[in-house]
């Protein structure tokens, strides 16, 4: 009976799978290529407005917005700023569908516009060097193009040195944009709102040295969450890193609430990409490696689950599910992946921050150029290779 026992309990093991076992690695598939378009213009991004794909950017010094299908077919194809040198370098959608495209003009606008006189925030004694900026490009440009259109409508908001905007956020309520400008001792963040007429706030700076903000999120309390990089004192948080991520809470009078600082010392971190659910994308660069930082937060900036991947150039983030990036190494927890050159990779993540897929992009893409989605088209990657643009989608 003893040995019978014996048997049972070591049979019943054998068959019952451990508790404890490594969960099993992802297969990387492949991203769908939905379109190829050949240019030489400088693409800055992508917006997706229902089954239509808006690319924009600047060819020589005109910013331009083009429209086409998932086929890569032009639907339209427009000059934003026919008549001045400018540059389109971020674009969303808000919910009535209309298309919001943001960078900077050379031109002086008849609209109310206060100039950018606001006092820096906390700023140290550090002094940089001065970014490079076209002297000229020193307003705020803002194109709206009304849903089921092609005509833009130019907002613009003159500031007294010049401005480089890196993100915008749109809402039923209007929008926000971020960036940096230029100050008497180097890059200064940027941050200027709008309403849904184009009526311009008046300009939040942070820093005065060594401080870019590159993402925003509209909150709908209408407080703000922007995100960046910067080497200089802010808000009383000090330097950790050689340059430190960002995030800061700006409430709905504009005023800042909180600093948090990313803890890397030695290390040069930027959060450059950031969702309405606070999944934020930036980069990590230790000596000569530099690695993609994916990480979600809570409302209170708690990181909840993170990650780094061995990479090249900027992260994208998309929702609370997706990031994508140029991957450069191996990822523990994909089975099929060790990539010989630099390619692109989109990663999708579960409600516990587990990774649930993987994407690949075609080994000649270089560069992460856009991530965006629509109920119409489902999710879009942009990539750049060294002649064209690839359209891929995840069907």
């Amino acid at each position: 009976m003893k040995r019978f026992l014996t048997l049972f309990l070591i049979s019943t093991l054998v068959a019952t799978p451990s508790t404890y076992a490594a969960p099993k690695k992802i297969a990387v598939k492949a991203l769908k290529l939905a379109a190829t378009i050949t240019t030489k213009d400088d693409i800055a991004g992508f917006v997706v407005n229902a089954k239509t794909i808006v690319i924009f950017g600047t060819a020589l010094d005109r910013s331009f917005a083009r429209a086409v299908d998932i086929n890569g077919q032009e639907i339209w194809s427009i000059a934003l700023d026919p008549n001045s040198p400018s540059i389109a370098s971020a674009g969303a959608v808000d919910s009535a569908g209309n298309i919001w495209i943001a960078g900077c003009t050379s031109h002086f606008r008849p609209t109310p516009a206060p100039s950018a006189t606001a006092t820096p925030l906390n700023p140290d004694s550090l002094v940089d060097s001065p970014d490079s900026f076209n002297p000229d490009l020193n307003a705020v440009a803002l194109w709206k193009i009304p849903a089921g259109t092609s005509t833009p409508t130019l907002f613009s908001a003159q500031q007294s040195a010049p401005v480089l905007i890196t993100s915008i956020a749109a809402d039923k309520n209007g929008v926000s944009l971020t960036g940096i400008t230029q100050s008497t001792k180097g890059g200064t963040g940027f941050v200027i709102s709008a309403n849904s007429e184009g009526e311009f706030s008046k300009p939040l700076l942070i820093g005065a040295t060594s401080t870019t903000l590159d993402a925003v999120v509209r909150h709908s309390d209408g407080s703000l969450t922007v995100t960046g990089a910067s080497s200089e004192t802010l808000g009383g948080k000090k330097l950790v890193g050689s340059i430190d991520g960002i995030i800061i809470k700006i409430s709905k009078t504009n005023r800042v609430l909180s600093v948090v600082r990313s803890s890397a010392p030695k290390a040069k971190r930027n959060w450059s990409s950031a969702t309405s659910t606070l999944l934020l994308g930036g980069s990590v660069i230790t000596g000569l490696k530099t690695e993609s930082a994916v990480t979600k937060f809570s409302n209170s900036y708690v990181p909840t689950w993170t990650y780094r991947f061995t990479s090249t150039g900027p992260t994208l983030t998309l929702g609370s599910t997706y990031a994508f990036f140029v991957s450069k190494g191996p990822i523990p927890e994909l089975s099929n992946w060790a990539p010989k050159s630099p390619q692109p990779i989109l990663l999708t993540f579960d409600t516990k921050g587990s990774i649930s897929g993987a994407f690949s992009a075609a080994i000649d893409q270089r560069e992460v150029v856009g991530l965006s989605s629509s109920k119409e088209l489902g999710v879009i990657c942009l990539t750049a290779s060294a002649e064209t643009i690839s359209i891929f989608t995840l069907a």
